[in-house]
């Protein structure tokens, strides 16, 4: 686990652009060093754990286990407010909740929460901006601003877990059970944060949220060395491929890190995810009318995927969420349709993917992108 070593008595110290040392950045023997580092003993570092992954709550007052005269002390130095709530936009009956959340340092970025029967997911921002430059999104116009921390991401997740309990979606409390990096920014550009973040999301309680590997989504654009980093790392997560081309000729376009590792390298990576982790990899497929969504393109990614053997493999496309301004626009149904159909002959699992909150700047990256202009 990434630990940075600074000492307790600093975390709360903040520097522009880079975000205090919070308590979900630490490992455990970095957590239990920065309780004793205030004092108090190291087992105060599992009640803590429990009171932020379990409880869900980072208030003094409910941690009625711990010291009165101490916690105040531990909250302080350990639970740096990392982000506060701007806007929060409501779709779908409020069962889709998208937020802007501002960062210590002013930094916008967005999380959306959605409600399922018995379960909510919660697609999780890794980066402020992205420095993919892929044109046809709205994050990816904006550039990088900088990386998320691990707590900054965790967080996102603690508040989601929270407010799915609360009944804040619809009303009925749900458990968080399922997270997708897939909100703002390139996971795996961000990688030891993103890694710390998946093990806090799996590591059992108290020293986690408990979720399940499967349950867990890293998407990527396509950066071959990361996915294969990835697969190495024993935590047998979902692995989202962003394709959305099968050719380089185009994919050199619309996603420009195809200039450096092809289609067919990408597609490589991904199978060899599978091999490793025995987990089916996901290929995400952004439908652009008259840009990609030709009969040829889906007859070509159908022979590619299969040259690569069979069951290994899922296609998602996906209805393009259209940008304000934007050349891009959605594929007509129709084609849609046709897309799906051809990938099905090729004997590939193929499913359009759920698109919520187009109603709420449910691209991500849009509504960040109003508050800041």
């Amino acid at each position: 686990m990434d630990v940075r070593p600074m000492p307790a008595i600093q975390m709360a110290a903040p520097k522009r652009g880079k975000p205090p040392l919070h308590f979900a950045d630490l490992d455990d023997e970095g957590r239990a060093d920065a309780v004793a580092g205030l004092g108090q003993q190291g087992f105060r570092a599992k009640q803590l754990a429990t009171h932020y992954f379990e409880h869900l709550t980072v208030d003094p007052d409910e941690m009625t286990d711990l010291p009165a005269s101490a916690r105040g002390g531990l909250v302080e130095a350990l639970f740096p407010t990392l982000m506060t709530e701007v806007r929060t936009l409501q779709a779908d009956k409020g069962a889709t909740v998208k937020t802007l959340w501002s960062l210590h340092d002013g930094v916008k970025v967005e999380s959306v929460l959605m409600k399922y029967p018995e379960r909510a997911t919660l697609c999780v921002t890794s980066q402020a901006g992205c420095g993919m430059a892929c044109p046809f999104c709205a994050t990816g116009q904006m550039g990088l601003t900088r990386n998320l921390s691990a707590a900054e991401i965790i967080e996102q997740v603690r508040l989601a877990a929270r407010a799915s309990r609360d009944g804040v979606l619809g009303g009925d409390p749900v458990r968080l059970s399922n997270v997708v990096f897939m909100g703002m920014g390139e996971p795996l550009a961000n990688y030891k944060a993103v890694m710390v973040a998946v093990r806090a999301l799996v590591a059992p309680a108290p020293f986690g949220f408990g979720l399940s590997a499967r349950h867990v989504t890293v998407s990527t654009v396509g950066l071959v060395p990361a996915i294969d980093r990835l697969a190495s790392e024993g935590i047998p997560v979902t692995l989202a491929v962003s394709l959305h081309a099968p050719d380089d000729e185009l994919r050199n376009e619309l996603v420009p890190i195809n200039n450096r590792f092809s289609v067919d390298e990408t597609l490589d990576a991904a199978k060899r995810y599978f091999d490793v982790t025995g987990r089916r990899v996901s290929i995400e497929y952004a439908l652009i009318r008259d840009i990609n969504d030709h009969a040829w393109r889906a007859d070509l990614l159908g022979r590619k995927l299969t040259q690569r053997g069979t069951g290994w493999v899922h296609v998602n496309p996906i209805p393009l969420n259209p940008t304000p301004g934007s050349k891009w626009t959605a594929s007509d149904p129709a084609v849609e349709q046709a897309f799906v159909d051809t990938l099905s002959g090729h004997g590939i699992p193929t499913t359009i993917r759920d698109t919520r909150g187009s109603d709420i700047d449910g691209a991500c990256g849009q509504l960040a992108i109003k508050e800041d202009s």
